[in-house]
């Protein structure tokens, strides 16, 4: 008996199994490739296309940039054809019926001046063409129209005109974000501009007066002092990127003081301690440098005595620690916090204001710069870098990658 039972059970249990597997497969959507339910899946599609489409948009609307996205776009619609213009022509075009481009281009010209969307029949005279209606939605940025997304299908449908429009307000969304893009790097390179225009003057005057003096008397050292002149004012005014290492901003930094020490002599004792692991790290050009103007000048000022100007570079970690130190003057709090507002006598802080807001800009408000201060207290600046940041490497611009 016992014999039997047991063949039984062997019997049934495939089926049991089987019936399990079954029951399972009808009590819930089957699951796709580790995604979830149908709906999930397409969620995810969707999404993931979305994302393809989008970094070429963000360096705004090319013919480039329209083909690297128009596949990724016409995936989104569902659609035949698809084609991407500008305010003159059409960019480029992905799908069938292309021999459709020069009638579309024509039609563009309302849609463009009203900036309202348009949907219309195509001419034709292939019976084999499967595209035979358009829908045509603006792409606008800051209610201005820049362009349009031309979707193409065979019939006439509500459901394609509303899809459209949505995908045409989100390519637009990347137009604008690319538009801030390219102001957020024009305001930065003003302000790089406006930095060079406020160190610039005193500087070259006063290096130039103190090699002038050494010409008849030291004439070897009015040599070196040149090329350290030369070597400071070319990476200064350099154009070939908005980043550079902290190596190369410590060494621009050595030639300015090796000026400065030229002219003020045994009155400037400096200090640097910088760790090696750090000299790597990527940071915005000039950044560190008019801190240290900032400290020679308030170090110096009103000081008959020795000023000591303390330089330190460490890791921390994801972040590079900088902090500049004088024992001279200080400065009063209030004055300060308008000078870094923006307001104040620009005398008051060479290049302070505009180092933090570049800082800010690059990294975010939570790397501004920290300033400890006091009259009479002498003047602690410190900057935290991080060492990875996306789009921030030596020799790049701001324009996003």
């Amino acid at each position: 008996m016992s014999g039997f039972l047991a063949g039984l059970l062997v019997a049934i249990l495939p089926l049991l199994a089987a019936g399990f597997w079954l029951g399972r497969r009808t009590a819930r959507p089957q699951s796709l490739g580790g995604l979830g339910t149908p709906v999930e899946h397409a969620t995810f599609q969707t999404l993931h296309t979305a994302s393809l489409a989008a970094p070429p948009l963000r360096a705004g609307l090319t013919e480039e940039t329209a083909r690297k996205s128009a596949r990724g776009l016409r995936s989104l619609l569902g659609t035949d054809a698809l084609c991407l213009a500008d305010e003159k022509d059409v960019l480029v075009w992905d799908g069938v019926g292309a021999h459709h481009r020069a009638e579309i281009a024509e039609r563009l010209a309302g849609p463009l001046e009203t900036g309202r969307g348009e949907a219309f029949p195509l001419h034709c005279g292939s019976p084999d063409c499967p595209v035979r209606w358009a829908v045509v939605a603006p792409l606008t940025v800051d209610d201005r129209v820049h362009g349009a997304l031309v979707a193409c299908a065979p019939r006439e449908s509500a459901v394609l005109v509303r899809a459209a429009g949505e995908v045409a307000r989100w390519v637009s969304v990347q137009l604008e974000l690319a538009d801030l893009d390219d102001s957020r790097t024009r305001l930065i390179e003003a302000e790089i501009k406006a930095l060079r225009a406020q160190i610039s003057p005193h500087f070259i005057f006063n290096s130039l007066a103190v090699i002038a003096s050494f010409v008849r008397t030291d004439p070897e050292r009015a040599r070196e002092l040149l090329l350290e002149f030369a070597d400071f004012t070319r990476y200064s005014f350099r154009r070939h990127g908005e980043f550079t290492t902290l190596a190369d901003e410590l060494h621009a930094i050595d030639q300015y003081l090796a000026l400065v020490r030229a002219r003020f002599g045994d009155r400037l004792a400096v200090t640097l301690q910088i760790a090696p692991e750090v000299l790597p790290v990527a940071l915005p050009f000039l950044c560190l440098q008019p801190l240290v103007e900032n400290a020679v000048k308030h170090g110096l000022e009103g000081k008959a005595d020795k000023c000591h100007i303390r330089i330190t570079a460490q890791d921390a970690g994801a972040e590079a620690l900088v902090v500049i130190e004088d024992d001279g003057a200080g400065m009063d709090p209030e004055l300060l916090r308008r000078i870094l507002a923006g307001g104040g006598s620009p005398s008051g802080g060479i290049g302070l204001s505009n180092v933090d807001d570049r800082l800010r800009q690059v990294y975010g408000d939570g790397h501004g710069l920290v300033i400890e201060t006091a009259p009479g207290a002498g003047m602690k600046i410190t900057a935290r870098l991080p060492k990875y940041q996306p789009g921030v490497h030596s020799g790049a611009r701001l324009s996003p990658e």
